[in-house]
């Protein structure tokens, strides 16, 4: 089964932390069965930016995201060619390293 790793976020996780999971599930639903409080006010339909994740290795082992997805990328802040939402990423064979963003255009919850 795949690792990821989740860099230490200054809110979410300051130490990171490492979990393994099943090849077919979304990073989303990979972080919040881990105690990763990662955003998602879409609840993880493809709606929304607050789910944006930054994959620093292992990308190539995700399906290429859709144009819908795509879409919403252009409006996440801090976008990188390595970005994705985490509801839309689904993990494959490969380890993959995640960054969670410092913000979200969610302006309600941005913390600083």
């Amino acid at each position: 089964m795949p690792q990821l790793t989740f860099l230490p976020h200054y809110q979410i996780g300051p130490a990171g932390k490492v979990i393994t999971v099943e090849e077919g599930t979304s990073i989303l639903e990979a972080a919040l069965a881990n105690e990763i409080e990662l955003e998602h006010n879409c609840g993880g339909v493809c709606a929304c930016t607050t789910c944006h994740i930054i994959v620093q290795t292992g990308l190539s082992s995700l399906l290429a995201a859709s144009e819908v997805e795509e879409d919403l990328l252009d409006r996440a802040w801090g976008l990188t060619a390595e970005s994705r939402l985490a509801c839309q990423a689904i993990v494959g064979t490969e380890n993959l390293t995640i960054e969670i963003p410092k913000y979200t255009v969610n302006l309600a919850s941005e913390r600083h």
